[in-house]
């Protein structure tokens, strides 16, 4: 198999079908791959590309499917109810594996499985897209700029854009769940919201509030920092709305809630217009304390989320299927530096 093959799972997703039409740029001919036969096939006749077709609940359909393939490009959500049985089938059968996961738990999951990666001489590197290169590599620099922190937040906004339905369905997963931050170098549960503050992005200040990002679990293996906050913008009213959500929480937890949810989501658009995703920009702000109280901050332009999503996914695949790849569990700039970020066109950092 030539070294700009690489299988990409949920591809007929919104965010699959963006990097599968991206990948001709990056000299890359992705092996589409999904459930759903006809979506799939159509696509891959449309891009003349090659398919294939499994169930991630079919264990020897995957493997097989996976068997001569050097790299998992997987884009199928909700994350926490696929990446397992993604991430052994790799295992199972030698093959790299990346993701667009941003959520604290698949991270966490993944990186268990660290030592099984090692022996077998495969990467496992979750949140390769805009969860969480931007805020990854944000992280990785302002580590280099102050090499004694120890508190670290990070902070996220974009401006003109839209939730696709994957990464909607995904939150609405997670309704009810509340926060988490690290604390003293321990993942700790908190209440969604705990904490609200202004944030210059540099294009304008907005109110932001703490929230379960995936930076929370990535962030310490590429610093060490052992406190990070994670934050995303919210309007002033609702953030003191969300401050009583621990009331309901048990409501939100049930299936009949999020199931009409869901169902909302369904009628609207899959995600951004094309044209949102040439125009519309992602900011990335992060401030690092030490214990003497000196702060230094930073500040990311980016392009829009899913854009840079495909952009940054395809960057470190063919990365990898070049042999630029370290075995066991990475994180994206741990590995790669905090200037993988500026690799993606349209990115700038002050």
């Amino acid at each position: 198999m030539e070294n700009n093959t690489f299988l990409l799972y949920g591809a007929n997703g919104y965010t699959g079908r963006i990097i599968a039409d991206m990948a001709k740029d990056y000299g890359l001919r992705p092996i589409l791959a999904g459930r759903n036969a006809t979506a799939i096939k159509a696509q891959a006749d449309q891009l003349g590309l090659d398919y294939r077709v499994f169930d991630l609940n079919d264990q020897r359909s995957l493997e097989n499917a996976l068997l001569g393939v050097p790299l998992v490009l997987h884009a199928a959500g909700p994350f926490f109810r696929t990446y397992k049985k993604m991430v052994q089938a790799c295992l199972a059968t030698n093959t790299h594996y990346l993701d667009i996961t941003g959520e604290i738990a698949v991270f966490e999951g993944v990186k268990r499985m660290n030592d099984l990666a090692l022996t077998a001489g495969l990467m496992l590197m979750p949140g390769v897209g805009f969860d969480v290169v931007p805020t990854d590599s944000m992280a990785a620099y302002l580590k280099q700029q102050q090499p004694n922190a120890t508190h670290l937040k990070l902070a996220f906004a974009t401006i003109g854009g839209k939730l696709s339905h994957g990464t909607s369905m995904t939150m609405t997963e997670g309704l009810g769940e509340g926060g988490a931050a690290r604390i003293d170098g321990k993942i700790t549960k908190q209440a969604l919201g705990k904490k609200g503050m202004w944030v210059d992005f540099g294009k304008k200040k907005l109110f932001t509030m703490t929230i379960p990002w995936g930076d929370v679990s990535t962030a310490f293996v590429t610093t060490g920092i052992p406190n990070i906050e994670t934050y995303t913008t919210v309007a002033p009213k609702q953030f003191k709305i969300l401050k009583w959500q621990f009331l309901f929480n048990w409501a939100l937890r049930t299936s009949m809630v999020r199931n009409y949810i869901k169902k909302q989501i369904a009628q609207k658009p899959a995600g951004p217009s094309a044209e949102i995703r040439d125009t519309a920009n992602s900011y990335i702000w992060g401030q690092v304390t030490n214990a003497a109280g000196e702060q230094l901050t930073a500040r990311l332009i980016c392009p829009e989320g899913y854009k840079l999503t495909a952009i940054s996914s395809l960057i470190i695949a063919k990365k990898v299927l070049e042999g630029n790849f370290k075995s066991g569990y990475q994180t994206p700039a741990g590995l790669y530096g905090a200037d993988l970020v500026l690799e993606i066109p349209g990115v700038s950092r002050t």
